[in-house]
Protein backbone atom coordinates (compact mmCIF):
# COMPACT_ATOMS: atom_id res chain seq x y z
CA UNK A 1 0.00 0.00 0.00
CA UNK A 2 1.32 3.57 -0.85
CA UNK A 3 0.24 6.93 0.51
CA UNK A 4 -0.04 9.74 -1.65
CA UNK A 5 -1.51 13.26 -1.54
CA UNK A 6 -4.19 13.98 -4.45
CA UNK A 7 -6.77 17.31 -4.89
CA UNK A 8 -10.28 16.70 -5.10
CA UNK A 9 -12.08 17.70 -8.37
CA UNK A 10 -15.30 19.14 -9.51
CA UNK A 11 -16.62 16.69 -12.66
CA UNK A 12 -19.93 18.08 -13.46
CA UNK A 13 -22.27 17.32 -10.13
CA UNK A 14 -19.66 15.06 -8.75
CA UNK A 15 -16.19 14.99 -7.46
CA UNK A 16 -13.32 13.31 -8.08
CA UNK A 17 -9.31 12.50 -7.90
CA UNK A 18 -7.03 11.32 -10.16
CA UNK A 19 -4.67 8.91 -9.18
CA UNK A 20 -0.76 9.03 -9.91
CA UNK A 21 0.46 6.63 -13.01
CA UNK A 22 3.36 5.50 -10.76
CA UNK A 23 0.62 4.57 -8.21
CA UNK A 24 -1.58 2.84 -10.68
CA UNK A 25 1.91 0.81 -12.22
CA UNK A 26 3.03 -0.36 -8.78
CA UNK A 27 -0.59 -1.24 -7.47
CA UNK A 28 -1.57 -2.98 -10.72
CA UNK A 29 -4.88 -1.00 -10.75
CA UNK A 30 -7.01 -1.35 -13.86
CA UNK A 31 -10.45 -0.24 -15.07
CA UNK A 32 -12.74 -1.81 -13.12
CA UNK A 33 -10.99 -2.66 -10.09
CA UNK A 34 -12.42 -2.22 -6.42
CA UNK A 35 -9.78 0.05 -4.46
CA UNK A 36 -10.22 0.76 -1.39
CA UNK A 37 -9.78 4.84 -0.31
CA UNK A 38 -8.83 6.18 3.35
CA UNK A 39 -9.39 9.62 3.61
CA UNK A 40 -7.74 11.85 5.66
CA UNK A 41 -8.20 15.93 6.03
CA UNK A 42 -5.39 17.76 7.18
CA UNK A 43 -7.58 19.80 8.38
CA UNK A 44 -8.43 17.29 10.88
CA UNK A 45 -5.42 16.13 12.65
CA UNK A 46 -5.66 13.66 15.17
CA UNK A 47 -3.19 12.80 18.03
CA UNK A 48 -3.15 9.11 16.12
CA UNK A 49 -2.81 10.46 12.65
CA UNK A 50 0.27 12.45 13.84
CA UNK A 51 2.12 9.76 15.61
CA UNK A 52 1.62 7.76 12.40
CA UNK A 53 3.28 10.46 10.39
CA UNK A 54 5.89 10.68 12.78
CA UNK A 55 6.38 7.10 12.92
CA UNK A 56 6.77 6.77 8.83
CA UNK A 57 8.38 10.23 8.48
CA UNK A 58 10.99 10.99 11.36
CA UNK A 59 13.06 13.53 9.68
CA UNK A 60 10.09 15.26 7.88
CA UNK A 61 8.15 15.40 11.44
CA UNK A 62 11.54 17.06 12.96
CA UNK A 63 11.31 19.51 10.08
CA UNK A 64 8.12 20.29 10.67
CA UNK A 65 7.54 20.15 14.20
CA UNK A 66 11.00 22.80 14.26
CA UNK A 67 9.59 24.99 11.80
CA UNK A 68 6.09 25.27 13.74
CA UNK A 69 8.04 25.64 16.95
CA UNK A 70 9.68 28.75 15.85
CA UNK A 71 6.72 30.70 14.54
CA UNK A 72 5.26 30.11 17.89
CA UNK A 73 8.26 31.36 18.97
CA UNK A 74 8.13 34.26 16.89
CA UNK A 75 4.91 35.32 17.00
CA UNK A 76 3.78 34.73 20.48
CA UNK A 77 6.67 35.50 23.21
CA UNK A 78 8.04 38.75 23.78
CA UNK A 79 11.45 39.99 25.38
CA UNK A 80 11.03 40.82 28.73
CA UNK A 81 12.84 44.07 30.07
Amino acid sequence: MERIKTTVKKWGNSFGIILPKKLINTEDIQEGNEIVINIESEKNMSVKNLIDFAKKHPLKFKEKTNKALKKVDEELWFERD
